[in-house]
């Protein structure tokens, strides 16, 4: 019997200190923004495949100050213009764009808001 209590006080101090990943409904890769260009841009974005249909979700926390024409786009250390998804629907909440065709999302680490008028970044989210 104190070899089976020992064992579930370790099990679960060691899971109590173990870091495990961290997805927003537990379904895909999740990134935290940071503000660009004197921006403030804040909040969670998910790269979410299914059915091998990708797309971004601005997640509930998702907050932006607002500049003229933001976009929303892929990035692989650095933003890609052919992964454009249209323009930031709203500056605020919840909300989610569909990957171009033919644009694999696995193969890109980072949701950019970019400012396409002025071509400067606004904010990125580096993935998990």
């Amino acid at each position: 019997m104190t070899n089976r209590r020992n064992f579930l006080i370790t099990s679960s101090a060691l899971l109590a200190t173990t870091a495990l990943p961290s997805f927003a409904g537990g379904h895909g890769r999740v990134g935290t923004f940071t503000g660009a260009s004197n921006h403030v841009t804040k909040g969670r974005a998910e790269v979410v495949t299914k059915n091998g249909k990708s797309e971004v979700i601005l997640l509930d926390d998702f907050w932006f100050d607002g500049a003229p024409d933001p976009k929303v786009a892929l990035g692989r250390d650095g933003y890609d213009p052919a992964t454009l998804m249209g323009k930031l629907s709203k500056n605020a909440g919840k909300q989610s764009y569909a990957v171009p065709a033919g644009i694999d999302a696995a193969q890109y680490n980072e949701v950019w808001i970019w400012c396409e008028k002025f071509n400067v970044p606004l904010g990125v989210a580096k993935l998990n």
